[in-house]
């Protein structure tokens, strides 16, 4: 099961705001949410083949090396994630190591995004029939962006019965008279009747569309909303390639698929 967690609005402004408040309130003792509570990042976990070391790719050219973790808490999969960090003390950097003049960084936590690779596109009825058609809402947001060889997108839709895993699947469609054009379908599983909610998820876009050494481009993103069609542009990078061997504030989980 892939369980999702509720974004609240704003996350940059809050996290901002609360950096400005202590973390507790010495005169009622009503605790004030910390700055770590929300992620001040979002970036590409990539692990090593075996997972000795990893790195977290920040946007298409800069990479961090985390100075307090060896191993990536997901394995040798490489995932997008939420993250928290900030700069280490002189003593971190001593004890962690500074690795290849890449920006070194302390991770506070750190929380995977639902990520996989885009799905076959057939023809469009078929598409609809394999893949559903439910009404869905892309939130243009911070973590709403095509970067590092993912489109990872804030979405918004209805939520009701626990358990019922929601799908999602971005289709390259390369029957549409457009380049790079991409259609995000939904398969609500018939849960369509609840409270309305936010959750994350991230797609592996096609190699053809990652490779190092191409120009900037633009990508057309298609879906069916709740007052009908959309479509937004995302401007995009191709992927550069490095050669090496909590649960986030929110009030209920979302599972997707």
């Amino acid at each position: 099961m892939k369980k999702m967690y509720l974004l609240l609005t704003g996350l940059g402004l809050m996290a901002s705001t609360f950096a400005l408040q202590s973390c507790l309130d010495d005169d009622d003792d009503n605790y004030v949410i910390c700055p770590t509570d929300y992620p001040n990042a979002l970036v590409t976990v990539s692990p090593d083949t075996d997972n000795t070391a990893f790195f977290m790719h920040l946007d298409d050219s800069t990479t961090l090396w985390p100075v307090n973790m060896r191993q990536s808490p997901f394995g040798t999969k490489e995932v997008r994630a939420l993250v928290n960090f900030r700069t280490p003390t002189k003593t971190e950097l001593e004890k962690g190591g500074i690795y290849a003049d890449m920006p070194c960084v302390f991770v506070n936590w750190i929380d995977s995004i639902r990520t996989k690779p885009t799905s076959a596109n057939m023809n469009e009825k078929e598409n609809l029939k394999q893949y559903g058609s439910n009404p869905v809402e892309i939130i243009n947001d911070w973590v709403t962006i095509a970067e590092d060889g993912y489109l990872t997108l804030r979405f918004r839709t209805i939520w009701g019965r626990t358990g019922t895993i929601h799908r999602l699947n971005l289709v390259y469609r390369t029957d549409v008279n457009t380049p790079y054009y991409f259609t995000l379908y939904h398969d609500a599983q018939g849960d369509t009747i609840g409270q309305v909610g936010d959750a994350l998820i991230a797609f592996k876009l096609p190699g053809e569309l990652a490779e190092t050494g191409q120009q900037d481009r633009e990508l057309t993103l298609e879906w069916n909303s709740f007052s009908g069609k959309k479509t937004a542009k995302f401007k995009f990078r191709p992927k550069q390639v490095i050669t090496n061997e909590q649960n986030l504030a929110g009030k209920f989980q979302k599972d997707i698929e």
